[in-house]
């Protein structure tokens, strides 16, 4: 058992200045238990699960459900009862707040139009990934980018019986939870479309050639792709435009979330054979790039790439500092030409190069490697992110 501590930390503060609070993710993510270990916390919560047929019958009428009940409420799979957005907005706005709500819900397109029109001002929202670093340790950080972060893939007692979880999981996901979320695809052609996916990891998302390749339009592609990312399942990073000088690249890039799904996608069984495979560099890029959106949690995350050749894997602000992050799986990575076109172009402040080595060295001037060890907060403390140049 790994305790998430620093996300029940923040669903607790939460809590306590938000009526209503919406923790979102992945099916199978860990989501209940964690509202479990948060209600023995407390010493009490009542407990709805939506999937249950006989809860859902009940929810049916949730203002006659809800309206005396105190202290903490769990709505589990929240996204199942949309007439529920429109009462909570009624018992949020009651004076005293005698109950606060947690909605668990693993997205879809109603619930975040709904809850957005009905909740504005009343919601906090939280998402809830699976297992980082930060969670189970450097020391494992090899297994977690083999096998992912879904909990029971991570924990599973042999890296066999974690591909068998991981394919078992995908194939649920297409055949009954995509269904259920909302989204009317089919699961045979969702199936090869995440295939497909999986080989573009990393890659600039080309709605037509995919859409071609599966012999359906480049809208289907476009709508296969909103239903994956609206599930968590795939990151779209956009391209940062700023600079209107340069021809820049529009498309966005894509990535597998979850690294574990990736390999499985991939087929991909073993360390070793991650070790030989042509997507290792993109697979490696695309786990420490989760990794560095759940350090710093920026709001909004770029790319940059223009024509000329010049490239940048990650640009965000952190603190009002500008932040550059180029990923390179190399022994002794060098400045190169394109770190210096980034750092003008994109008026860094810092600009920090990742790769799995032990040794922290300066490139240039507020340009310098970082192993990716360092991210971990306990080998980090106060060098990462921002040391004085």
């Amino acid at each position: 058992m790994i305790e998430r501590n620093d996300l029940l930390r923040s669903v607790e503060t939460a809590l306590r200045t938000n009526p209503v609070v919406m923790l979102g993710g992945p099916r199978q993510s860990g989501k209940t238990t964690l509202a479990r270990s948060l209600a023995q916390r407390r010493g009490r919560a009542i407990h709805f699960d939506l999937e249950d047929p006989a809860v859902a019958r009940v929810m049916e009428e949730p203002m006659t459900t809800l309206k005396d009940l105190r202290g903490l409420v769990v709505i589990d799979e929240a996204q199942r009862s949309p007439q529920l957005f429109p009462v909570l907005r009624v018992l949020a706005d009651r004076p005293r707040k005698p109950a606060r709500f947690l909605l668990l819900c693993s997205a879809s397109p109603e619930l975040s139009r709904r809850s957005a029109e009905s909740l504005a001002g009343r919601v906090a929202y939280i998402e809830l990934t699976g297992f980082k670093t930060r969670e189970v340790g450097m020391e494992k950080a090899d297994q977690l980018w083999l096998r992912g972060g879904f909990p029971r893939s991570f924990l599973a007692r042999s890296t066999a019986a974690s591909m068998d979880w991981r394919n078992a999981f995908t194939r649920t996901f297409l055949e009954r939870d995509l269904g259920t979320l909302g989204f009317g695809l089919s699961p045979k052609l969702m199936g090869r479309f995440w295939a497909m996916l999986a080989h573009y990891h990393g890659g600039l998302w080309n709605a037509s050639e995919i859409g071609a390749s599966l012999g359906v339009s480049y809208h289907t592609a476009a709508a296969y792709l909103d239903a994956l990312e609206q599930t968590y399942m795939v990151r779209r990073l956009h391209p940062w435009w700023e600079n209107a000088g340069k021809r820049v690249v529009k498309r966005p890039k894509i990535y597998l979330r979850d690294s574990g799904l990736l390999h499985a996608l991939l087929r991909i069984g073993s360390q070793r054979d991650l070790l030989l495979h042509p997507k290792l560099g993109a697979s490696w890029e695309g786990f420490v790039i989760e990794e560095v959106l759940d350090h710093f949690a920026p709001q909004d995350a770029y790319f940059y790439n223009v024509h000329a050749g010049s490239e940048l894997d990650l640009f965000f602000l952190h603190k009002g500092k500008r932040i550059g992050v180029e990923i390179k799986r190399e022994d002794a990575p060098r400045m190169t030409r394109s770190m210096h076109v980034a750092m003008a172009d994109l008026q860094l402040d810092r600009l920090f190069v990742i790769y799995p080595g032990t040794l922290r060295y300066p490139l240039a001037d507020h340009v310098e490697c970082v192993p990716f060890s360092e991210l971990h907060p306990a080998v980090a403390k106060s060098g990462w992110p921002l040391p004085p140049p």
